[in-house]
């Protein structure tokens, strides 16, 4: 049986997380995207409760559900995906899985305060970087540079503040970071 966990965050704000590895063990054979997809679509059935949606993504590729209201946002990492709906407002989310590749790669995302405030630590690494995309995915245009327009504020357990800084959009955002086994959640609680 699949492991799913859906909870809700705020009244109208609600997560869910499926376990890709065990749903992959029911679907076998599909291809890596096509399974993302199945899992996207299961996961917003038990979230919704409904079958009576269609799930649609922009030519940015940022998903929306066709003649709802609702917001959401998905992310895929390994055996986890996640899902955010947010009932009144834009949302982001990210998962990542806990690795030491992202020390090779903080100097494409991190800006100078954020270099010296993570100081090689992992899983500050993987949590600023989470943020980063959890507010990149609000935007949901291509334009954005990780280091000059995002921007994560030094954070002492799981809230998180952020802003996206750019010449035609300046918001700031409050962002709540979870560990689920060994992952890194990071999602936007709402725009400050």
């Amino acid at each position: 049986m699949f492991v799913i966990n859906i909870k809700k965050i705020e009244a109208f704000i609600t997560i869910g997380i499926l376990d890709m590895a065990a749903f992959a063990a029911i679907k076998v054979n599909l291809p890596k995207r096509e399974l993302e997809k199945a899992g996207s679509l299961f996961l917003l059935e038990e979230m919704l409760k409904t079958k009576d949606f269609s799930l649609e993504y922009h030519p940015t590729k940022k998903p929306f559900l066709k003649n709802r209201t609702e917001h959401i946002s998905i992310s895929h990492s390994h055996d986890k995906l996640a899902i955010i709906i947010n009932e009144k407002e834009n949302t982001g989310i990210d998962i990542e899985l806990l690795r030491d590749k992202v020390l090779k790669i903080q100097h494409k995302f991190l800006s100078p305060a954020e270099m010296d405030f993570a100081k090689d630590d992992v899983e500050k690494l993987i949590t600023i970087w989470a943020a980063k995309e959890a507010m990149y995915k609000i935007y949901g245009l291509k334009e954005l540079d990780f280091i000059k327009n995002l921007f994560v504020q030094k954070f002492d357990g799981s809230v998180i503040f952020g802003k996206i800084d750019n010449a035609n959009f300046k918001k700031q955002y409050r962002l709540i970071s979870e560990n689920i086994d060994d992952y890194k959640m990071v999602y936007v609680l709402n725009e400050i």
